[in-house]
Parts: structure tokens; sequence; C-alpha cells
């Protein structure tokens, strides 16, 4: 199989984690990176795209804002939450 090589901008810390992971389980770097890619990748074609979560999530203040109102003060939970934690059957479920 033909190769060709890419060259990427990453940060320090993915760096590290790469480089750890390779020397841990034995792998090269190459091998490893082309593995996560043709990895992702497929799962890009075969899930829909709401089920792909991604490794960084952006916010806006404003959203980061409410997030942290949410942290500092949760909402109480709903009866279906409750119940659900309990356990409890869910209607039209055996």
């Amino acid at each position: 199989m033909a190769e060709s090589q890419i060259s990427a901008f990453i940060s320090d810390a993915t760096k590290q984690k790469v480089e750890r992971y390779a020397e841990a389980h034995g792998v090269k770097k190459g091998h490893l990176v082309e593995e996560a890619l043709l990895h992702h990748l497929q799962a890009l074609r075969e899930l829909p795209a709401d089920i792909v979560i991604p490794a960084r999530l952006t916010v806006t203040s404003n959203s980061f804002e409410a997030v942290s109102k949410l942290i500092r003060k949760p909402r109480k939970p709903s009866k279906a939450l409750r119940d659900l934690m309990a356990g409890k059957p869910i209607d039209g479920e055996p």
C-alpha cells in the first residue's frame, strides 16, 4: 500500500498523550494516528451527526454563564427523572 505523509499542528498536551499511549502500548505514532483517523472517519460516515460528540466543545460567554448558574443552583429533578432513578417502570413499558 502506498503511503503519504501529512503535517498537522496539535497541542503539546495532545502530543504528550499520543507519545505516552504509543510508548505504553508498543505502537508507532504513525500507526496510532492512522487508526484514530480511520476510526473517526468511519464514525462520521456511519453514525448520525447528532450522535458524534466532539472532543472539544466551544461555548459562548452567555451559554457558559447559563451552565454556571445551573451548576451553582441546580433545578429540582422532575417526577419522571425521580421515577427513572428509583427504577420504577415507565408507562407503556414492561
